[in-house]
């Protein structure tokens, strides 16, 4: 079957098939040397995301007090999960936990990278291309932060951190 990437946004496809590519992706960088692994998984999540929002968007604009509601949006539409998420006001972070991280479903020994980078990647640059549209004062500037658990790593959970900043045009 062919679906156009309209199309597509609107199945429910699995992320097996993206899950191995990564692991075997990510493994065949590490062996041959690639330091900015990181990076480049965040930059595919990016383009992933400029990509979806031409054929979908969770919302018009984004501030913080519909920032959750937004990212759980992204989790369940995008990724068929449902994550808990933390907003630590005084240091500006969202915290995502996931426990069905669509990316990181197994634990690999041969890699030390995180396939839900490409999440951090793809969630912060939809909000940020959401805001970019709206181009309000009070939309939030979301940017990745880090992976602190994930279940790649061998943890029960993954956690992915964004930080925040509220204002200005982006």
């Amino acid at each position: 079957m062919n679906f156009s990437r309209k199309e597509l946004v609107k199945t429910d496809a699995t992320m097996n098939q993206m899950r191995n590519s990564i692991h075997i992706l990510a493994s065949f960088m590490e062996k041959n040397g690639v330091s900015d692994l990181k990076e480049r998984l965040r930059r595919m999540g990016q383009n992933i995301a400029k990509t979806y929002i031409r054929y979908w968007k969770p919302t018009d604009s984004v501030n913080i007090s519909n920032l959750k509601d937004v990212i759980t949006t992204i989790y369940q539409k995008i990724l068929n999960s449902s994550p808990s998420i933390e907003l630590n006001d005084a240091e500006n972070l969202v915290k995502v936990r996931d426990h069905n991280c669509a990316l990181c479903k197994y634990h690999y020994d041969d890699i030390e990278i995180a396939g839900c980078e490409i999440i951090l990647g793809m969630v912060s640059e939809i909000i940020s291309l959401i805001n970019k549209e709206s181009n309000g004062i009070s939309s939030v500037i979301f940017e990745p932060h880090e992976v602190t658990e994930s279940r790649a790593y061998g943890n029960k959970t993954c956690i992915q951190v964004y930080k925040y900043r509220i204002g200005g045009r982006i």
